[in-house]
């Protein structure tokens, strides 16, 4: 009985890991420019402590992750996007 596949009853159900396919949405979209005025395309990149997310979660390509971080980084400056953010989104 217990060699049978049909009596196997698991807690969860089996997750099958499915890779996403990373695209940088610059390339994609063909966007030149980022807009450090724009807060609410920057909290895309943003996670919920107020940290930029690393290219591997995100997607970037490096030219772009470079630009979206320094955009960020001007918008801190200027206060449109806060330092420290307890839960932003």
């Amino acid at each position: 009985m217990a060699g049978k596949d049909s009596d196997i009853r698991y807690l969860t159900p089996i997750s099958i890991d499915v890779k996403k396919d990373k695209y940088c949405r610059f390339k994609k979209l063909g966007i030149k420019y980022v807009d450090y005025k724009d807060p609410e395309f920057l909290l895309k990149f943003i996670n919920e402590q107020g940290k930029i997310l690393p290219r591997r979660l995100s997607g970037n390509s490096a030219k772009y992750q470079k630009k979206v971080a320094q955009a960020v980084k001007r918008a801190r400056h200027l206060a449109i996007l806060p330092y420290l953010a307890d839960q932003l989104k």
